[in-house]
């Protein structure tokens, strides 16, 4: 096949990819904004390189000319929680949006592989717009913890090294290693609500400051300048304390003074 049909074939699998990693980047910041803790940590995307795909077909004996409708991956998007628990939360968010379906579902958390590879993985079908008119493409998400990423990782690499035929030895360590990467998922697990609580003050105070900072950047525009820098050496001293209670009653009274800025330039 030329490499010009290849480029058309994968083009709507790379559209697709763009938006959902834009879709799922958007369910993190809408949490956020919120002050709300996100399942949802860090998400990326890629298209199966040609060569991959061809290595699949030889595999799987697929026809070339079958393989959008018989590689159910050419469209990967790999998300990353915290917590085992928020993997599961991930899933429900899929399961309720209308711009995906999903097809199949595979739960190697409960149904750990031999190799000790763990992770959530969904087949979903997405519509992307092309030249061409709606084109109904699979995707394939994978849902894991930033610890079961790790392994995958670090396992991916060996298999690509030995050709998928680890030794017996490292396949030992690997499995060891899985063993570990279980107990600190768990470990993480247990101390969840004390971590989400210190995230929660986290990002309450880091949306605080960024809103201070907005206003008192705004008051330079319409405000005496000797009484902004006045408010912002104030701000300074009130976030060296590091009490949250502080900024939020200094942010509150920032608010009335840019308001009362405001009305007057109306």
């Amino acid at each position: 096949m030329e490499i010009q049909l290849w480029k058309e074939i994968l083009m709507p699998y790379e559209l697709a990819v763009q938006e959902l990693e834009v879709k799922f980047n958007h369910i993190i910041k809408d949490y956020r904004s919120r002050n709300m803790y996100s399942p949802i940590e860090t998400v990326n995307g890629r298209v199966k390189s040609i060569s991959s795909i061809l290595e699949k077909c030889r595999k799987k004996n697929i026809a070339i000319e079958n393989i959008t409708n018989e590689i159910e991956d050419i469209a990967g998007i790999r998300i990353m929680c915290q917590f085992v628990e928020d993997i599961y939360k991930v899933v429900e968010i899929i399961k309720n949006r209308s711009d995906m379906e999903i097809r199949q579902e595979k739960d190697y958390i409960e149904n750990v592989k031999p190799s000790g590879y763990r992770s959530y993985h969904l087949i979903v079908t997405y519509n992307v717009e092309t030249m061409e008119g709606t084109r109904k493409i699979f995707a394939e998400i994978q849902i894991r913890t930033l610890a079961m990423n790790f392994w995958a990782t670090i396992e991916h690499s060996l298999q690509y090294k030995y050709r998928h035929n680890i030794p017996e030895h490292i396949k030992k360590r690997l499995n060891a290693a899985a063993d570990a990467i279980l107990k600190l998922d768990e470990e993480m697990s247990s101390i969840h609500d004390e971590i989400m609580d210190a995230q929660s003050s986290f990002i309450i105070q880091a949306n605080i400051v960024s809103e201070i900072l907005n206003n008192i950047q705004n008051l330079y525009k319409v405000a005496n300048k000797r009484e902004v820098v006045k408010i912002q050496d104030e701000f300074f001293e009130i976030y060296k304390q590091n009490d949250l209670e502080q900024l939020i009653s200094f942010a509150k009274q920032l608010d009335i003074i840019a308001e009362g800025y405001r009305a007057q330039n109306q």
